[in-house]
C-alpha cells in the first residue's frame, strides 16, 4: 500500500472517531493505528529472525523459488520466501542472488522502492556426454 494513503486513512480514522466520540474516540482510534504499527514491526522482526539462522544466499531449490515470483512483490516478502538473506551482486540497482545445493540460481533486482522489477533463473551446464 501506499504510505501516503495509509497515513491518509488513518488520519481520517482519527477525525471520524474525533467527531462521532469526542476525545474518547480519538484516543481509542490512535491506540488502534500504533497497534498495527506494531504488529507490522513484529512481523518484520520475526521474518528477519527466521532468515539469520539460514545461511546468507541460501534456497533449498532455485527454481522453485523462481515460480513463485512475482512482479512488485517487497523485499521482505522475498525473504520470506527464502527464508534467507540474499547475497548482495550490485547495488545500483539493487540486486541480490540465491543459490541452491546444484548450482542454480536466482538474481533479483529491485527498484528503488524495494520492490521486484526483474529477475533470472541462471542453471549450471550440464557437461556429461548423452548416452
Amino acid at each position: 500500500m501506499n504510505p501516503i494513503l495509509g497515513w491518509a486513512l488513518a488520519a481520517l480514522v482519527v477525525l471520524m472517531a474525533w467527531q462521532s466520540y469526542g476525545w474518547q474516540g480519538a484516543a481509542f482510534a490512535v491506540s488502534l493505528v500504533v497497534f498495527w504499527l506494531v504488529l507490522q514491526f513484529n512481523r518484520s522482526i520475526r521474518v528477519m529472525k527466521n532468515a539469520s539462522s539460514a545461511s546468507v544466499g541460501h534456497v533449498p531449490n532455485a527454481v522453485m523459488f523462481y515460480a513463485k515470483l512475482k512482479r512488485g512483490i517487497p523485499m521482505l516478502q522475498v525473504i520470506t520466501l527464502t527464508k534467507s538473506l540474499g547475497q548482495k551482486v550490485s547495488d545500483v540497482p539493487a540486486t541480490w542472488r540465491w543459490t541452491d545445493e546444484d548450482g542454480s540460481s536466482v538474481t533479483l533486482v529491485f527498484d528503488e522502492k524495494g520492490r521486484l522489477e526483474t529477475w533470472t533463473l541462471d542453471r549450471p551446464v550440464d557437461e556429461s556426454p548423452a548416452p
